[in-house]
């Protein structure tokens, strides 16, 4: 195992990872999201196939992020939903098959990290800012060097075309407008 201290570098008085090119693991990472149900709940999902990239470069500001994710992993521990958000009510599975971000700046410093970029769902492309958290660099028992980000997000996701939803008679909708995207990333460096 790495000791730590050869996985970082220290830039501006803030400890970062090493320059290279990560490959996100996702047995250890996860993509997920909540949104309000029925305005008394939050509902939460993830989605369990996505592939992606993390850049380091030597100026962390020309670092870069390109994640796909695969719409047909959804889960919300309801099969039943599931089918309702792949269906052209929400998502539109067949028509839209990935979700994807890629990056277009990352800017900040002292622990206060943003990555702007483009997300597309059901095929419509906005503009995001991730508030991000660099965790940590490690070596692992095989030799790996690994590092680790906390990412979050909220975005409307009428403005990407989910407009679905049905009135409640107490009053409200069934699902909420506004869903926060959370995101849990362990990269290993591509050797």
């Amino acid at each position: 195992m790495s000791d730590t201290a050869t996985l970082t570098r220290t830039v501006n008085g803030e400890e970062l990872p090493h320059p290279g090119t990560y490959t996100l693991d996702k047995s250890h990472s996860t993509v997920s999201f909540v949104v309000r149900h029925m305005m008394v709940s939050k509902v939460r999902g993830h989605f369990t196939e996505f592939s992606g990239d993390i850049v380091v470069a030597e100026e962390p500001a020309s670092s870069k992020v390109d994640v796909t994710i695969d719409v047909a992993s959804v889960d919300t521990r309801d099969p039943q939903r599931d089918g309702h958000l792949k269906s052209p009510d929400f998502f539109e599975l067949e028509k839209y098959p990935t979700i994807t971000f890629t990056s277009t700046s990352v800017h900040g410093g002292g622990g206060d990290w943003k990555v702007d970029g483009d997300l597309t769902i059901h095929g419509v492309t906005r503009p995001v800012t991730l508030e991000l958290e660099f965790l940590g660099a490690t070596g692992d028992p095989y030799g790996g060097k690994r590092i680790g980000f906390s990412a979050s997000t909220e975005i409307d996701r009428s403005d990407f075309g989910l407009g679905w939803n049905a009135a409640l008679e107490t009053g409200g909708v069934v699902v909420s407008k506004n869903v926060k995207i959370e995101i849990e990333a362990e990269a290993v460096l591509k050797a």
